[in-house]
């Protein structure tokens, strides 16, 4: 059977590297932080685990973290200048426009953990101010309702991803000295994993499935993100959804044997989950405005 054009992308996206040394001093720690977030971006592809919210935040602060060798990589003069000289600096232009992008992706994402967050921090007051009492059935609905929102919000922020990653992918790499050539590439694979990383951010929102199928590579929305032996298995925000559906049905049925408990501990850790997820935010984020602030640098000299 053909491999399928989405499936050669996520197999190239999660191709591992390894870079010449010859590029710069820093090219080792670049190539090492390159592939520790590839392998890692791999394995939530292949796990037979719902993806946690820290593993999320660990892949936002890894990128961050690459993005600030980059960063290093192009201080060097000997990279700025051939960044200048090389068509008039048009690489260093796409570079730009590509980081509009991803600070685009990483406000939305900021913007959507906002509203979960307040949404968390609504219900936690109502069910501490009312436990299990019938009156919070429409604060429960309220939330569900936001929360569609968010995937729906999300969704959208998956397709203006996949939309870059369609995208030419940085200039040709013939026709260019060793040092060029490796920077292009440096600044291709950087570009693949952030899409990656920031995918993964949104999907861990949307709570949808980003692994293989027979007919090959799919998103499959569903709360249960996987079934381990006959139990389901949730990530913080499905797990908070099932609390508050067997809560929403102990209300209507009016059970007293409704466990509020449950649900105030799974809130709990999905806010904590957020706090996490928000921190890895701003620190990608204020990277990735460093990182635009050289390129910006590189143009004005």
């Amino acid at each position: 059977m053909a491999t399928s054009p989405s499936s050669t992308s996520l197999q190239y996206q999660f191709r591992s590297i390894s870079l010449p040394s010859r590029l710069h001093p820093h090219n080792t720690r670049i190539d090492v932080e390159l592939n520790k977030l590839k392998t890692g971006q791999s394995s939530l592809v292949s796990s037979t685990v719902p993806t946690s919210g820290e593993t999320i935040r660990t892949g936002l602060v890894g990128l961050a973290g690459l993005y600030s060798c980059v960063e290093e990589l192009v201080h060097s003069p000997i990279t700025q200048a051939a960044l200048v000289q090389h068509r008039n600096g048009v690489l260093v232009e796409e570079a730009l426009e590509g980081s509009i992008g991803f600070l685009d992706s990483c406000n939305a994402a900021r913007d959507l953990l906002l509203v979960m967050k307040q949404n968390v921090q609504d219900l936690q007051s109502v069910l501490r101010r009312k436990g299990g009492d019938s009156s919070i059935d429409g604060n429960i609905t309220a939330y569900k309702s936001s929360q569609k929102k968010v995937k729906k919000e999300s969704a959208k922020c998956i397709r203006a991803l996949k939309k870059m990653e369609k995208q030419n992918d940085l200039c040709s790499i013939f026709d260019v000295n060793y040092h060029l050539s490796d920077v292009i590439r440096v600044l291709r694979e950087v570009r693949i994993v952030t899409i990656s990383v920031l995918r993964f951010f949104f999907l861990f929102l949307s709570m949808v499935d980003s692994r293989p199928r027979p007919s090959g590579w799919s998103l499959i929305k569903m709360i249960a993100v996987t079934q381990l032996k006959g139990h389901k298995s949730f990530n913080e925000i499905g797990s908070v959804d099932a609390a508050l559906q067997s809560l929403y049905g102990c209300i209507r049925n009016n059970d007293p044997n409704s466990d509020v408990q449950i649900t105030r501990r799974r809130l709990g850790a999905l806010g904590d989950s957020m706090e996490g997820l928000e921190t890895g935010l701003d620190c990608l984020y204020r990277q990735l405005v460093r990182n635009r602030v050289s390129l910006l640098n590189i143009l004005a000299q």
